[in-house]
C-alpha cells in the first residue's frame, strides 16, 4: 500500500510517501517538504498569523497534488505543537480544509510521544529492554518510556527549539540571562521527571528529531549520507564541551557546522540546552540517535490497524 504522511510540524511541513505493508519496514518512496516555521509565525496573542496560515494552506494544496501524482491510496495528515497550541487552531484547520479539502488532525502531545516511542521501539526491538525516548521538536519536547510497544509514561512539554528561540533568544542573552534560561528549562523537565524515574531502570535511551541529529553530528556522529543503519550517539561530555562554543558563534559560523541547516541556526543553542538538561536530569551519559520518529510511528500504527482488519 502506498501511503502519504502529511506532517505539519512547528518548523517544517513534510509529505513523506511510503510503501507500507504488514511485517515490513516502511519504505520511503518520495519526500516533499517546505520550511513553514509556524512556531515563529505566531502573533502576540499566540495565534498563527495570516502569513503562517497562507503558507500552510499553500503547502497542503501542493502536498495533495504530489500525493496524487505519486499514487498514494491514502493520506494521513496531522499537526503537532505549533497548531495544537495556537489560540486560533480550529480556524486555521477549517481554513485549510475549506481551501484544500484536507482535514488535518491535531495530535495531542501525549499521542505524539506515544507514536514516536512506537517507532523507536520497532527500530531497536525488544532487546532494548526498558526504553526511554526523547524528541525535541520545534514547539515541544516529548518524553516517553516503557518496556512494551506502548509506553507506560508519556508526556509533552513546551520546550521545542523554535519556541525557545522565539521566546528567549530574540536577542543574544548575556551570561546571567543564559543561566536563568537554563534553570527554567531544567525546572520544567524535572517537575515530572519522577514519572520516568520511579517506573524502573532504563536499559536504553534514545533520541530522535532533527535537533538531536544535528547536535550528534556536531559532536562527531556520522553524516546522514552514510545511511540510517550506522550507529550514532550524542555523548553528554561532548555536548557540554560544545555548548559554550555554540553560544559564542555567529549565525554564519553555526551554519558552517556539519549537520546544521542555515534556517535553523537560531535553534541550535536552545536545542542543546534542552538536550543537555534531559541527559543530566535522567542521569544519561549518552543518547542513541534513532532515524525513525513520529512519521514512522503514525505509519506503523496505520499498518497495524490494516493488519487487524485484514489478517490474511
Amino acid at each position: 500500500m502506498r501511503l502519504g504522511v502529511l506532517d505539519i510540524g512547528s518548523n517544517t511541513g513534510h509529505l513523506l510517501v511510503v510503501d507500507a505493508h504488514g511485517g515490513a519496514a516502511p519504505l520511503p518512496a518520495y519526500s516533499y517538504k517546505e520550511p513553514l516555521r509556524l512556531a515563529e509565525h505566531l502573533d502576540d496573542k499566540g495565534d498563527v498569523s495570516p502569513t503562517g496560515i497562507a503558507a500552510l494552506t499553500a503547502f497542503t494544496a501542493q502536498a495533495l497534488v504530489v500525493a496524487e501524482e505519486k499514487g498514494c491510496e491514502e493520506m494521513l495528515s496531522f499537526a503537532t505543537s505549533a497548531v495544537r497550541d495556537a489560540g486560533n487552531s480550529e480556524q486555521v484547520l477549517s481554513h485549510v480544509e475549506n481551501e484544500t479539502g484536507v482535514r488535518i488532525a491535531v495530535l495531542p502531545g501525549e499521542d505524539e510521544a506515544r507514536l514516536t516511542f512506537l517507532a523507536v521501539r520497532r527500530w531497536f526491538g525488544w532487546s532494548a529492554g526498558r526504553l526511554a525516548v526523547f524528541d525535541i521538536g520545534g514547539g515541544s519536547l516529548e518524553i516517553a518510556a516503557g518496556s512494551d510497544e506502548r509506553p507506560d509514561v508519556a508526556w509533552s512539554l513546551p520546550l521545542g527549539a523554535a519556541r525557545l528561540a522565539r521566546a528567549e533568544f530574540a536577542a543574544q542573552p548575556d551570561e546571567e540571562q543564559l543561566r536563568q534560561i537554563r534553570r527554567r528549562i531544567r525546572a520544567d523537565i524535572a517537575r515530572d521527571a519522577g514519572h520516568l524515574l520511579r517506573a524502573g531502570t532504563t536499559h536504553r535511551a534514545s533520541a530522535t528529531s532533527k535537533t538531536f541529529r544535528s547536535l550528534a553530528r556536531i559532536c562527531g556522529a556520522a553524516p546522514s549520507a552514510d545511511g540510517p543503519l550506522v550507529p550514532r550517539t550524542l555523548p553528554l561530555g561532548e555536548l557540554r564541551q560544545w555548548i559554550p562554543k555554540l553560544v559564542a558563534m555567529t549565525p554564519e559560523e553555526l551554519a558552517a557546522l556539519p549537520g546544521v541547516s542555515p534556517s535553523r541556526t537560531h535553534q541550535i543553542v536552545p536545542g542543546a540546552l534542552v538536550a543537555e538538561a534531559c541527559m543530566d536530569i535522567f542521569d544519561l551519559s549518552e543518547l542513541e540517535i534513532c532515524p525513525w520518529a513520529l512519521r514512522e510511528g503514525v505509519i506503523l500504527e496505520r499498518i497495524d490497524k490494516l493488519s487487524v482488519n485484514d489478517p490474511s
